[in-house]
């Protein structure tokens, strides 16, 4: 089958969605651009501020959702179950999970004044609810920061041409925050001066690498780039994370813009099989592929965005739909390319090692595979060469997004959880907090990060099953249709718990106790919270009667 026909179907059906199932939600849940929003109900100058624009805040919304899922999890999932399965998953989900979603647990968010999930659980649910559900969340995402930074750290060691435009990004914008909020400069002309430098430091990046020498290259990445994670948690959101993830936005954009222009001129057939087998090295296709696209159709870590820092910034309500819904189309997307790159880019039986798809995932380079089928797929008009490094510009651009966000977001379940929750009252000092998550990441950061991913995206969409039931009794509350919230829920239930029970169980085979131990703890606090939840749901299911 032909890729740009793929992709054109895709888009297709993205923007349907959109018209129709995006403009459904927004009713459904009474968004109203009169309703002041948190950005200004409660602003503190550190996290509830105001965006200067929408599209500031949509950089800053879709550069911390994407991250490396939508990429790496089409590539490796395609080599093991086929392409089509995983398209399927990623059109489906995107617009009837994921979608749903991101957009629920935002307007869920400016309804509790920009609280995160975690604390709007015990409205909803309870106080024992909230509570499990917070350590949860905070599990979560120790392994969200800890594979993340490990991941950065291992394109770091690969890739050293991109350290250079990668941290002169950081301090781009930085001065791109002061000058824009601090001397009210003009918006666009800071965003092409920013993007001028973001250039110039790409090209000097290419002659100039910068490698740390020795086989514990990786680990000190990884310590450098926690500590980074450490400041940019604790500075004024407006100084360092938005404005990085806006201009950092823009060089993923620029990929995107590439990669559906690369498969138009090249057009290229899809060379891997479009089905391979029921199951697999890592499970069966239901329910290990749909975790293994961790983030391109569903992801519970959007939710923690979308209601920690996105309900916080978001200057009015209208700006919901395309924030909320339309990210998580452009997500989709992504992944869609990422898997036609791989697909059709790279050869199946080929005598070319170096473009042979599954001979490339045998050697256990997930990034490198994607570089490579890029450097194809955008051939025809950029070098091969330059393409790769667009590539690896665009997944380290996404994953410093996501790593920094999640540290930030969980800095504020830690504080709200062991500060407040537990009476520990050191841990409500952000710094302290902060450093509390960094330790924890960084222990497991330095293992088998590979061995991590499964848990990851297990736990992950288990938390947006959570995340969208909590939605729908809040829908139910209110008298609304919830179907559209607790449908997807049931079906990532069934999903993640039959993974990470399946995992788990792996884990021990293997001799991974700790990870063993991680995944059935997941279990049993999603369960519990399931109990909670379908008790919740009959009382207001007999106080609606």
């Amino acid at each position: 089958m032909n890729s740009l026909f793929i992709l054109i179907l895709v888009v297709a059906f993205f923007v349907i969605g959109y018209n129709l199932y995006g403009k459904y939600l927004e009713k459904l849940w009474d968004v109203n651009p009169d309703n002041k929003t948190p950005a200004y109900t409660k602003y503190d100058g550190i996290d509830y501020i105001p965006a200067k624009h929408w599209i500031i805040l949509f950089g800053h919304h879709f550069s911390s959702i994407a991250g490396a899922g939508p990429i790496l999890g089409p590539v490796v999932a395609a080599v093991m179950w086929g392409w089509a399965p995983a398209l399927l998953w990623i059109i489906l989900g995107s617009i009837f999970m994921g979608g749903v979603h991101d957009f629920s647990a935002l307007v869920i968010s400016l309804r509790h004044q920009g609280k995160t999930i975690g604390q709007i659980t015990e409205n909803i649910l309870g106080k024992r609810a909230e509570l499990i559900f917070s350590f949860f969340l905070w599990l979560s995402l120790i392994l969200v920061i800890a594979v993340f930074s490990a991941v950065t750290a291992k394109t770091f060691v690969e890739e050293p041409h991109i350290v250079i435009p990668s941290f002169a990004l950081i301090f781009i914008a930085i001065l791109f925050g002061i000058i824009v909020y601090k001397k009210n400069a003009n918006l666009i002309f800071c965003t092409v001066c920013s993007l001028a430098l973001v250039a110039i430091f790409l090209y000097i990046g290419r002659y100039m690498p910068v490698e740390i020498p020795g086989k514990a290259a990786v680990k000190i990445w990884i310590l450098i780039l926690l500590l980074y994670s450490f400041f940019a948690s604790v500075l004024p959101v407006n100084i360092l994370l938005q404005p990085r993830d806006y201009l950092g936005s823009f060089i993923l954009f620029f990929g995107l813009f590439f990669g559906f222009l690369g498969v138009a001129v090249s057009h290229p057939s899809m060379n891997a099989p479009a089905f391979i087998s029921f199951n697999s090295s890592n499970g069966p296709v239901i329910p290990m592929m749909c975790v293994m696209i961790a983030c391109g159709a569903i992801s519970g870590f959007h939710g923690l965005i979308s209601s920690g820092t996105t309900s916080k910034q978001i200057p009015n309500e209208k700006f919901s739909t395309r924030i909320g819904f339309g990210a998580m189309l452009t997500e989709g997307t992504l992944a869609a390319i990422a898997l036609l790159c791989v697909c059709a880019g790279l050869c199946w039986n080929g005598a070319i090692q170096e473009l042979n798809y599954p001979f490339l995932m045998q050697k256990g380079n997930w990034i490198g595979t994607f570089t490579i089928g890029y450097g194809q797929i955008t051939g025809r008009i950029l070098s091969t060469d330059m393409g790769k490094l667009i590539a690896m510009i665009m997944i380290n651009s996404f994953v410093l997004t996501t790593l920094d966000t999640a540290t930030r977001v969980t800095r504020y379940i830690t504080e709200e959880l062991f500060g407040t929750s537990f009476g520990i009252k050191i841990l409500k000092n952000r710094f302290i907090a902060t450093g509390f998550v960094i330790i924890f990441a960084l222990y497991l950061a330095i293992g088998p990060w590979e061995k991590i991913w499964p848990v990851f995206g297990a736990s992950n969409q288990l938390v947006a099953g959570i995340t969208l039931f909590v939605c729908g009794c809040f829908l139910m509350m209110k008298r609304k249709n919830s179907l559209s919230a607790l449908i997807p829920a049931i079906i990532m239930f069934i999903i993640t718990i039959s993974a990470l029970v399946y995992q788990g169980f792996g884990f021990y085979k293997n001799h991974h106790f700790l990870l063993g131990n991680i995944s059935f703890i997941l279990v049993v606090l999603a369960i519990f919270i399931i109990i909670e939840g379908i008790n919740r749901y009959k009382n207001l299911r007999k106080h609606q009667n």
